[in-house]
């Protein structure tokens, strides 16, 4: 395939463009202006999201075959975007699945561009090793005490999901503490860390989880759950105890870096089946 990566914020895009160079697969990458640095990846075009025509021209002069979109791009002004002709011909559409949830939103516009004759990836995909596996990440095991908050949290965390409305929740003590919606992972859990720690935890005694899954509606070519480093550090510095993923539904990034975070903070990561969700 003739791969093209569109980039969006964060790390995932840029293992994603390593991994899809060294199969030889990448052809070009695109960087949202605004959102991904064009000087992170070699020879790398930038365009700004409301540059709908210039994207399927770029695309098709470059011969792509394929297309991955990955990273965080956060739901734009509609009013103060420049769209282009051919963004502005797509506008209506855009706007009225946009105000059906993300998950929509990103079904729409991939569709988009399957209509120009692309066909899209999951960076998943392309660097499989990301995946998270069943079982347990590192060297901390959960305890038994943690069950019902892990079990609450992942619940929590599937019912917003089937909303459209965020991917992650925090439970403690069988307490919901938060629930992610457009401000993200990391700000969510900075709202946890300013909770009084009677509530969340402390580092020296760690309680509570942080559980991140896939919407039940949703399209998994895209917007799959990450975490990093700077979730585990977050997570630590919130007080929790771990944190729970779906098997097979979502990326960990630069994992010995996270595994090692998480054993020296005594937090455990575990990827669970999904019939084990809820």
């Amino acid at each position: 395939m003739r791969l093209a990566v569109i980039a969006g914020r964060g790390d995932l895009p840029k293992s994603v463009v390593a991994a899809a160079r060294e199969s030889g697969d990448l052809q070009s990458v695109i960087a949202l202006e605004g959102f991904a640095n064009p000087s992170d990846f070699e020879n790398a075009k930038s365009l700004r999201i409301g540059e709908l025509g210039g994207v399927f021209k770029f695309l098709k002069k470059n011969s792509i075959s394929h297309i991955c979109f990955c990273g965080n791009v956060e739901r734009p002004d509609f009013t103060s975007i420049k769209p282009d002709f051919i963004a502005m011909l797509n506008l209506p559409g855009i706007v009225k699945s946009a105000q059906k949830g993300d998950d929509t939103l990103l079904r729409h516009l991939m569709g988009l561009f399957e209509k120009e004759g692309f066909e899209v990836v999951s960076p998943q995909e392309i660097c499989a090793p990301l995946l998270m596996q069943e079982g347990v990440l590192g060297d901390v095991r959960m305890k038994e005490g943690h069950r019902e908050d892990v079990l609450a949290a992942c619940h929590i965390a599937q019912s917003i999901g089937s909303l459209d409305i965020g991917q992650g929740a925090v439970v403690a003590k069988g307490v919901t503490l938060a629930v992610e919606a457009q401000e993200g992972t990391d700000s969510m859990l900075m709202r946890v860390s300013a909770l009084p720690k009677a509530l969340r935890g402390t580092e020296e005694d760690r309680k509570g989880v942080l559980a991140k899954m896939v919407k039940p509606i949703q399209d998994q070519r895209i917007d799959l759950p990450v975490i990093g480093l700077t979730t585990v550090e977050n997570v630590s510095a919130a007080g929790l105890a771990g944190i729970v993923l779906e098997a097979n539904g979502a990326l960990v990034l630069d994992k010995e870096a996270v595994i090692k975070c998480a054993n020296e903070n005594g937090i455990f990561i575990i990827g669970l089946p999904p019939s084990n969700k809820a």
